[in-house]
């Protein structure tokens, strides 16, 4: 955790920390390796013969405030904005959808995934699915300090259950970060600075319009930046074979096309939701993103949320009653509505 002046938290430029804790974890979790092989090599398989969850999966979502100041404990109302986007931005219905380049738009896909705020708590109780501390650190990093009570955060909700999102001030210029499915269950989830949470309150520009949230979940399913993560080379892979090979992420809002690695003449596809770019520059998954993700609810993440053939896009209105000690440090410890199928039970061997 970091205890510096949180003053420079409305960052200009996207940078996201997912690859740090990637990186800490391979470098610290022998399991975590092993993990990573196994659903890496599952994915492939998966992918290439069509798998994936059918339907439209919708995942139940807590929210833990974690804030310092009075204005950093976001507002009901802004959270609810944040599920709105990623309700509309998984389901290809976001209003700058149609801004898609000609040349993309054949690759533009609905990832078939919704999320509502959770309405059974682990013990058992009615919830709104937001849980609030206030905390004496100033601002955290992606050590995973907010994750926890005794580090000054809040502890996860179960992982097979619950999507984990954090809102919080983050420093050193952080938006946000995510865990890949495969590390450990006590720090599953997705953090997000509260400034670039939802688009009402506290959200801030360039990154006032909950795409952060959209960009982090994306590599909690498992999804990649799309340039690679091999610096600004052209080396690098996504793992995903319709989007186009690209020389590091690009940031603001570049212009059509944008050409490296001689992937003319259309060039990066950098409106898409996994590059560096401005909220309001980024706008879509492809095909083969949406494949991957698929392969992951229906691999490592199998345990989590229900699939049906419609799941309705509606406005959140988070109106039930906090969950037992929502403004304190209490937590829960097991499953919202009823236990999930154990992944491993299944074919998956992760």
């Amino acid at each position: 955790m970091s205890t510096n002046d949180p003053s420079d938290q409305t960052p200009t430029v996207r940078q996201c920390a997912t690859m740090t804790v990637h990186r800490r974890l391979l470098s610290t979790s022998p399991e975590y390796v092993r993990r990573r092989s196994l659903i890496e090599n599952q994915t492939s398989r998966k992918v290439a013969r069509g798998a994936g969850r059918e339907g439209v999966t919708l995942v139940p979502v807590v929210v833990h405030v974690v804030w310092n100041t009075e204005d950093q404990n976001i507002s009901d109302e802004q959270i609810a904005s944040q599920i709105d986007v990623l309700n509309r931005d998984f389901r290809r219905t976001n209003p700058d959808a149609d801004s898609t380049p000609a040349p993309f738009l054949p690759l533009a896909s609905d990832a078939r995934v919704t999320f509502e705020l959770a309405r059974t708590a682990p013990d058992g109780s009615a919830t709104n699915g937001i849980q609030r501390r206030q905390t004496s650190v100033t601002s955290f990093d992606s050590d995973d300090a907010v994750k926890a009570e005794a580090t000054g955060g809040l502890d996860a909700w179960p992982a097979e259950n619950y999507l984990n999102l954090w809102a919080c001030p983050l420093g050193g210029g952080l938006l946000g970060y995510a865990q890949f499915p495969g590390g450990p269950a006590e720090t599953d989830g997705v953090v997000i600075l509260q400034s670039a949470f939802g688009t009402t309150g506290t959200a801030a520009a360039p990154f006032d319009l909950g795409r952060t949230a959209t960009h982090e979940i994306g590599h909690w399913l498992n999804l990649n930046h799309i340039w690679g993560d091999d610096g600004t080379g052209c080396s690098g892979t996504d793992n995903v074979d319709d989007t186009p090979n690209q020389a590091g992420p690009n940031t603001g809002k570049p212009a059509f096309p944008h050409v490296s690695c001689n992937n003319g003449p259309d060039g990066d596809m950098f409106m898409n939701y996994m590059d560096y770019v401005d909220d309001a520059a980024m706008f879509m998954f492809s095909t083969g993103q949406v494949a991957r993700m698929q392969a992951c609810l229906d691999g490592p993440r199998s345990s989590i949320g229900t699939a049906s053939p419609e799941a309705p896009v509606e406005p959140v209105t988070p109106d039930q009653p906090d969950q037992p000690g929502s403004d304190s440090d209490d937590d829960g410890e097991t499953g919202a509505g009823g236990p999930r199928p154990d992944p491993r039970a299944d074919d998956n061997d992760w």
